[in-house]
């Protein structure tokens, strides 16, 4: 299948772009949303959605089948991996829970469409409509694709022009859900733009950034940093840093009949994406005091990692980061022998996954690739006093626990600082409705204007 020639991502590699192409396109982006998004109502646009995530779930979907054939090899991640990752988006991506996404964001399906009243608004007499801004610059990661193809989504809500900058190399699914829509709405496609061009060129970011409302930026404290002093002060930024994610399992979840699909729920966690969106668990904190010890549940989780590189391998990974994940190995390996207060458990002739079992508490990131920390503490006080590093930054946290003990778990971690609580198993399944990093996504977007009778 080839690809149509319909975005600038679509140029071949030795094409130059320039500032002045990039200010044109967000001229055309401008016109086109004017005469094609803005007039549409939200409830066409979620039937266009709701039918783009049916298709995309159809193994023999075009576009389904282009992405993971070409996929694996630009972006290191093995088909497996892909499939998984992409159909737990597209799940969620129905006109039931788009519907219920708009109205939890806005309270009424309808406040892009015109002056609504809801509420204590009828009330007051008093009624409001949404709006998203003209030009929508996405400045994305390239670690996992799900972010950007979300942020898209978003746009489109938002009936923004979108103009999606993509990480080096990180350009194909973007891309490929983007011709989607082009293939399922040709006018709706001419309102996105995605390129593509190594770091480093300000020139071609700030001829865009010059045309946009607002500029959302995903990716290391550092490169938000350094954008933010380069982005007008009466834009909207949105930028979404470095965060890290972790789990915590009590001692009743290791003590009945569950603790192999505790096992399991954990493995699913690491494996997801390989280890490598902010929502994937760098430890896991095991309670001391249940039936099966946090020595025993790291074992376990071994063996279920094991298990699941035969059916789900983790795929090839640069040089580099095979010599970064053997390196974090020999340290452990040294202490684990002159310690017994450290455990140390490995895949055979690679290094497709490592698991470190330790009694010290304090929270380590991991150098990722499904390499994770198990760590055994006393109770969730003990917990949160050794993450505390970590304070502030913590994205999401995936528990396992009794119902009862569940509530008040989520009551502390949130309290704590941490923006999502979710049953292990399930830290790299948001649903639509997340809040990321605690913020809502669509209403993020919008501006508001309110009519008083």
């Amino acid at each position: 299948m080839n690809i149509p020639n319909y975005f600038l991502s679509d140029l071949p590699p030795e094409a130059s772009l320039t500032p002045l192409m990039l200010t044109e396109a967000c001229d055309t982006l401008k016109r086109n949303r004017a005469r094609y998004l803005l007039p549409r109502s939200t409830d066409e646009l979620i039937r266009t959605l709701d039918a783009l995530g049916r298709q995309w779930l159809v193994p023999a979907y075009p576009w389904r089948k282009l992405a993971l054939e070409r996929a694996p090899e630009q972006l290191h991640f093995t088909r497996q991996t892909l499939e998984r990752g992409l159909d737990s988006f597209f799940r969620e991506l129905t006109g039931e829970k788009l519907e219920s996404f708009v109205v939890s964001e806005l309270g009424h399906r309808h406040r892009l469409d015109d002056l609504v009243m809801t509420g204590n608004e009828g009330r007051e007499r008093r009624s409001g409509i949404a709006r998203g801004p003209e030009l929508l610059l996405h400045i994305t990661a390239g670690n996992v694709p799900n972010p950007t193809l979300m942020s898209m989504v978003l746009g489109i809500l938002a009936r923004s022009a979108q103009f999606v900058k993509c990480a080096f190399g990180s350009a194909l699914l973007p891309s490929l859900f983007a011709h989607s829509i082009y293939e399922a709405d040709p006018k709706l496609g001419t309102c996105i733009e995605l390129a593509e061009w190594p770091g480093g060129k300000a020139d071609l970011e700030d001829a865009v950034i010059a045309e946009a409302d607002t500029v959302t930026v995903t990716g290391s404290d550092e490169t938000i940093n350094t954008l933010r002093k380069r982005i007008p002060s009466d834009r909207r930024c949105l930028a979404y840093g470095n965060r890290v994610s972790f789990g915590y399992i009590t001692r009743e979840a290791m003590s009945g009949f569950g603790v192999s699909r505790v096992v399991e729920d954990a493995a699913a966690d690491v494996i997801a994406w390989n280890q490598l969106g902010c929502l994937s668990p760098h430890l896991f904190y095991v309670e001391l005091g249940g039936r099966t010890t946090p020595d025993e549940f790291a074992s376990q989780l071994a063996t279920e990692l094991d298990r699941r590189e035969q059916s789900e391998p983790r795929g090839p990974v640069p040089t580099h980061v095979s010599a970064s994940i053997a390196s974090r190995r020999s340290f452990y390996e040294v202490r684990a022998a002159h310690s017994p207060e450290t455990r140390l458990w490995t895949s055979a002739n690679s290094t497709a996954w490592t698991v470190v079992q330790e009694t010290d508490p304090t929270f380590l990131l991991s150098c990722l690739h499904r390499f994770v920390h198990v760590k055994a503490v006393d109770n969730v006080d003990h917990a949160l006093r050794a993450a505390e590093i970590v304070r502030g930054k913590v994205s999401t946290v995936g528990i396992a626990a009794a119902e009862d003990k569940a509530h008040q778990l989520a009551v502390t971690f949130a309290r704590w600082g941490g923006t999502r609580i979710c049953p292990l198993g399930r830290m790299q399944k948001p649903p639509l409705t997340w809040r990321h990093d605690g913020r809502p996504a669509l209403a993020d977007l919008i501006t508001w204007t309110d009519w008083e009778q």
